[in-house]
This record gives structure tokens, C-alpha cells and sequence, in this order.
């Protein structure tokens, strides 16, 4: 008789009655109940890998739920979850120069614009941090905070009057070009998230989506 693993825990797993027709099992070690095979794509083992690469591709939520054929709020729980195991790239190399930028999108309607405010390490392209908020100072700060914590050479940025009070000055630098990488990157983030392009219907309900498909594309 053939052994069937858990999933979850590799454990030992025993029959535990029938679904649909398709059988179930149950592991003896961490009582995960599940079937070898489902119906619904959603359960399917690589799911999860193919929601996040269709995020990268620039697919957007009701994209999604037509190729894999899944609802779309199933597409929506599944990309926080992923999000939600996401940590962000370690970097802790001290005495590197980094660019920060400024890109919009809409949350709820075309008009609440947002603003995407991230951080760059401009040898590596590394994305250090990001903020999704109004251009204030007391959102925009705590990714400064970070950058600082590392022991920046340089920090570039635009002519935004925020950062000039918050970055001290002997290593602010903001003139023409200063900050060519990372606005080749917003090119670049607007191609490969529909939800960020410039000319859409397609754009986030709700902030929290927007953070979570950001923190999949940049460290997922």
C-alpha cells in the first residue's frame, strides 16, 4: 500500500473518508485533513507560485482569476496572505548611496491619489523600503530613519521641500539627473503592476492590496 504524506508536516497519513467523491486524508502528526487532488484550482499546490508571477507580469486580480479560474476574492486573500510571509531583503551594508522617489496611484476611485514613496540602493537597485501614504513628514520619515540607520555616503533625491528637513545636508544631494535610476524604475514598476499605470480602470480598492502586491513584487 502506498504511503501518503502530509503536506504540511511530511508526516504519515491515513484515509479519513471521502468529499466529492475524492478521497481525503488526515495525518497522524499534525491532524492536517486534506485530498491529493481538488476540484477547485485555488487548493492546488502551486497556486500560490503562479499568483505571484502573474503579479510581477503586470496581470490584474480579474486576469488572474480567469487563468488559473479562481474567484477573484479568493485572488485578494491569497496575495495578502503571500504578502504576509514576505520579509524584506536583508541589507545592512553600511556607507552606500541610495536614490529616493515619488510615484501616484489611485486607492478606491481616480480621485484619491496616493503616493508610493520607496528607496533604492543605487549600486544593487535593491529596493530598501517603501511607504504608501501622503507626502507628509511624518510618513515619509520613518524611510528616511532607515536609510540613515545605515550609514548612507550619499542620499538622492528630488526637489520635494520635505526631505531638506530630514536629511541632514551634508549628505542630501538633490540637482538635475541626480535620481535617473530610480525614475527608470517607476518606468519599469508601472509596466509590471497594471495597478500602477498611468491610463487604467484598474487600480487598488483598498491601500492594503497595494502594500501587499508592492511588498510581493519587490522581495517575493
Amino acid at each position: 500500500m502506498e504511503k501518503i504524506n502530509c503536506p504540511n508536516c511530511d508526516g504519515i497519513s491515513v484515509k479519513n473518508g471521502k468529499q466529492n467523491e475524492r478521497q481525503r486524508y488526515i495525518c497522524k502528526q499534525c491532524q492536517k485533513s486534506f485530498q491529493l487532488e481538488y476540484a477547485y484550482k485555488a487548493y492546488s499546490s502551486g497556486t500560490n507560485d503562479l499568483i505571484k508571477s502573474l503579479l510581477k507580469e503586470g496581470c490584474g486580480i480579474r486576469s488572474i482569476s480567469r487563468i488559473i479560474n479562481i474567484s477573484t476574492k479568493t485572488v485578494l486573500s491569497r496575495m495578502l496572505r503571500i504578502s504576509k510571509t514576505i520579509k524584506p531583503q536583508y541589507f545592512q551594508k553600511l556607507g552606500c548611496k541610495f536614490e529616493v522617489d515619488e510615484i501616484w496611484s489611485f486607492i478606491g476611485n481616480k480621485d484619491n491619489v496616493t503616493w508610493i514613496t520607496y528607496a533604492i540602493e543605487r549600486q544593487t537597485k535593491i529596493v530598501i523600503g517603501f511607504i504608501v501614504g501622503r507626502k507628509t513628514t511624518e510618513s515619509i520619515k520613518p524611510l528616511i530613519n532607515k536609510l540613515l540607520s545605515l550609514d548612507p555616503k550619499r542620499i538622492y533625491t528630488d526637489r520635494l521641500n520635505i526631505y531638506p528637513s530630514i536629511i541632514p545636508k551634508a549628505i542630501h544631494k538633490r540637482f538635475q539627473y541626480c535620481t535617473n535610476i530610480i525614475e527608470r524604475n517607476n518606468l519599469t514598476l508601472r509596466t509590471h503592476i497594471k495597478r500602477l499605470s498611468r491610463k487604467t480602470i484598474c487600480f487598488s480598492k483598498n491601500e492594503k492590496y497595494l502594500e501587499a502586491h508592492l511588498r510581493i513584487y519587490f522581495w517575493g
